[in-house]
């Protein structure tokens, strides 16, 4: 650059933002190994806490529940199809409004944070169960108390994922998919040798469900029990499903993957949820029957906390061989149980920032970590409740799997509901995809589908209310302890950004640095780059978003930050104003599925600081929308000269493209690049080249004709004073200005 723009820009600011949407996008495998590290950890643990709960029938209703899943399966399909951010939480305030969605939200969070605890004391009832196992082998008189113990490992799995989330190191969807990979092994070795057993020993399915096979403990029917209620069979059947319910825990995350999953978004994740259907199905349902066809009734009671393992015990084979598949059990167990761990509290976090962002809670909620840039409050909220949750439970999975059950089916029940209520609110033609079995009647489309499964939980639900005396109280009390906490919050949080309200407004973590690269930025060379400055017309970038062409290309939104803005200053190296614009950019990137880097650069000029920028990083494309105070040429020129004002542009070119409402596309060649020749030019220099090769023979070219030409203008408008080389080459350049569609064209792909 030349005079004051020529300079080296100080103090520039690289934003990355601290959340999964702009970091990276996912293909469907790993959006289901994410799911199913929550969903099927519960197998490890729901079959002993329904068996305990309603009987030897109990296989046949954990079965129901994971077939019933393939349809509220659907239902996230299409609440996250319609609302990109926000989940469950924006899916009821567009149904019902904000009270109820904060209700809905608190007993969703009911649910992680019992998701934490549950599963951190399933793996420590592994991991006890192994060694007192050992112990008792080895003729130890050493036998550790399973509760405790359970609590123990619990909080000490919790407390090192608290600190991997303070310091941002989250669950990766790599290393969702490693485990899920590892579990597989061990289910596949499972079910083979569950199979070969039975062959061996025979077996006996456990009986059908009826009102005399139906065995409900004295605790199961909570304030029903001596009541007339549970004779009813229809009410014993529900009341039965209710129990395992949370069989199906972890499809609710369904709506975080959405946010995270590749392009084309609904069809990826209609694949991810088959496989987590078919997946959970196999698994959870399958370890249910072969531990009451295998397991004697008379020991059975001894596994409920870790049924799997004692399912190893009581394969066909050597003792050594089935004591080496139990520990491998409980090794991959603990893996998966206490990812199951660290995704609640990612999820938990994940749900309150969807939450705060809404204007629910306070800045301060949200203020990030000084040293990680993470909402450790958040984190450390979650967390407390969670070990609170622990210490008293005192390491009962039975009590903690009967408190789980209250946040899972109501999160569910509010979102099948709300769905139900917005199918007549908003028009049917606008959804990416619906529930299945709507029937159309006098113009008006019933959805049947949608009916059958809200009232499949709203009766579970309700239920639940009456036959879980502790899920209800505490449940209650846990929700209605964060519906004020969210209500006081929102009045002060709406009260000091008024002006703000219903803006997404995105926490950002900032980087700071003197230059711009590549190796900095990580932006790979070729990246086009999309200038934003106002956060209502972009257009630009979602245009760029849509091309197939730029699939591969990395995205630059970068806004400049023009020398003497209020912003400026080390104390504000992130303006307010920048970090609503990105949250936007961040909007329309999770809607497209695509991650975009964010930039910030300091400048005296727009176009100079762009220019200067898309060099560092070797940008090969700009795109820009129209200008409102220029025509699309002058933004051309301007940009240009700008380019050429660079030094390290001389060789170096780039293509500058602006994409109109109308649909019109407008792309300029920046730097030195080949003219595109009329035909009429081409005819002319092809006429000349006759002649001259007529003359000179073979050695002579039609790049010889243009060479000739351009040495006779540059001599003579070298030679002269007066304007008559220049009056031609501002000729044709009128010509073209009147034919400037010959300039522009429609669509890039």
């Amino acid at each position: 650059m030349s005079g004051s723009a020529s300079a080296e820009p100080r103090g520039y600011v690289r934003v990355v933002v601290a959340t999964t949407v702009l970091l990276s996008f996912i293909s469907y495998w790993r959006a289901a190994a994410i799911v199913l590290s929550d969903l099927g950890s519960t197998a490890f643990y729901v079959g002993g806490i329904v068996e305990q709960a309603i009987g030897r029938s109990a296989p046949w209703f954990v079965l129901g529940v994971m077939l019933f899943s393939y349809a509220v399966r659907a239902l996230y399909i299409e609440s996250s199809a319609m609302f990109v951010r926000a989940g469950v939480y924006r899916v009821v305030k567009e149904a019902m409004g904000g009270t109820m969605a904060k209700l809905s939200v608190s007993a969703l969070l009911f649910d992680y944070v019992l998701t934490g605890p549950i599963s951190g004391v399933s793996a420590g009832s592994y991991v006890v169960g192994l060694a007192n196992d050992l112990l008792a082998r080895g003729g130890f008189h050493v036998h550790f108390p399973v509760g405790s113990a359970s609590a123990f490992i619990a909080l000490a799995v919790t407390g090192y994922f608290w600190w991997q989330n303070t310091k941002g190191l989250h669950e990766s969807s790599d290393d969702a998919l490693r485990i899920m990979q590892i579990t597989t092994v061990m289910v596949v070795v499972l079910i083979a040798w569950c199979g070969m057993t039975i062959i061996e020993r025979g077996g006996v399915l456990p009986p059908v469900p009826s009102l005399q096979t139906l065995q409900f403990s004295p605790t199961s029917l909570g304030w029903l029990a001596g009541t007339a209620w549970p004779t009813m069979t229809a009410v014993a059947f529900i009341v039965g499903f209710g129990h395992s319910i949370l069989a199906m825990s972890g499809e609710e995350s369904l709506a975080q993957v959405y946010r995270e999953i590749e392009q084309p978004k609904v069809e990826n994740l209609k694949k991810a949820g088959q496989l987590i259907f078919v997946y959970s199905l196999v698994f959870t349902a399958l370890v249910s029957f072969f531990a009451v066809a295998i397991i004697p009734d008379a020991e059975r009671p001894r596994y409920f906390d870790n049924l799997i393992a004692g399912l190893a015990m009581h394969l066909a084979g050597p003792e050594w061989l089935r004591l080496g598949f139990q520990t491998v059990v409980v090794l991959v167990g603990f893996l998966i149980l206490a990812g199951a761990a660290n995704t609640a509290i990612v999820g938990s976090n994940g749900v309150l920032n969807r939450v705060a962002e809404d204007d629910v809670l306070t800045e301060w909620f949200r203020k990030p970590h000084h040293r990680f840039g993470t909402s450790y409050r958040l984190i450390n909220l979650v967390v407390l409740l969670q070990i609170v949750t622990i210490v008293l439970s005192r390491g009962n999975v039975f009590v903690l799997g009967e408190a789980y059950a209250f946040g899972v089916i109501w999160s569910f029940t509010f979102n099948a509901i709300s769905i139900l209520i917005l199918r007549f609110k908003q028009p049917a033609a606008t959804r990416p995809w619906r529930v299945p079995l709507n029937v159309r009647v006098a113009g008006v489309e019933w959805p049947l589908g949608l009916v059958m499964i809200a009232l499949t939980l709203a009766a579970c639900a309700i239920v639940n209310l009456f036959t879980k005396p502790v899920a209800t109280v505490a449940g209650l009390s846990f929700t209605g302890m964060f519906f004020v906490m969210f209500a006081v919050s929102e009045r002060i949080a709406r009260r000091r950004r008024a002006a703000a309200v219903g803006v997404v407004i995105d926490q950002f973590q900032v980087e700071v640095s003197d230059a711009l690269s590549v190796a900095s930025t990580k932006v790979r060379p070729s990246a086009v780059m999309v200038p934003v400055r106002d956060y209502t017309t972009l257009d630009p970038l979602n245009w760029v978003l849509e091309q197939s062409a730029f699939l591969d290309r990395d995205i630059v939104a970068l806004t400049v930050r023009l020398v003497g803005d209020a912003a400026g200053g080390e104390d504000h190296v992130f303006s307010e104003y920048e970090r609503l614009l990105f949250s936007k950019v961040v909007a329309v990137a999770e809607r497209h599925g695509r991650p975009v880097t964010l930039l910030v650069t300091p400048g005296v000029e727009v176009f100079d600081a762009v220019v200067q920028s898309a060099l560092q990083l070797r940008v090969s494309t700009i795109v820009m929308g129209p200008s409102q105070v220029m025509p699309v040429e002058q933004q051309s020129l301007l940009l240009g000269r700008a380019w050429d004002r660079c030094v390290d542009a001389v060789s170096v070119g780039a293509e500058f493209i602006v994409p109109a409402p109308s649909g019109t596309i407008a792309r300029f060649s920046l730097g030195a690049h080949a003219p595109e020749l009329s035909p009429t030019d081409v005819l002319r220099i092809h006429d000349i080249w006759t002649k001259g090769a007529a003359v000179i023979g073979p050695t002579f070219h039609h790049r010889d004709v243009v060479t000739a030409a351009l040495t006779c203008l540059a001599d003579e408008m070298a030679r002269t004073t007066d304007d008559g080389a220049l009056s031609r080459l501002l000729t044709p350049a009128k010509v073209a200005g009147q034919e400037i569609a010959t300039v522009v064209s429609r669509g890039y792909d």
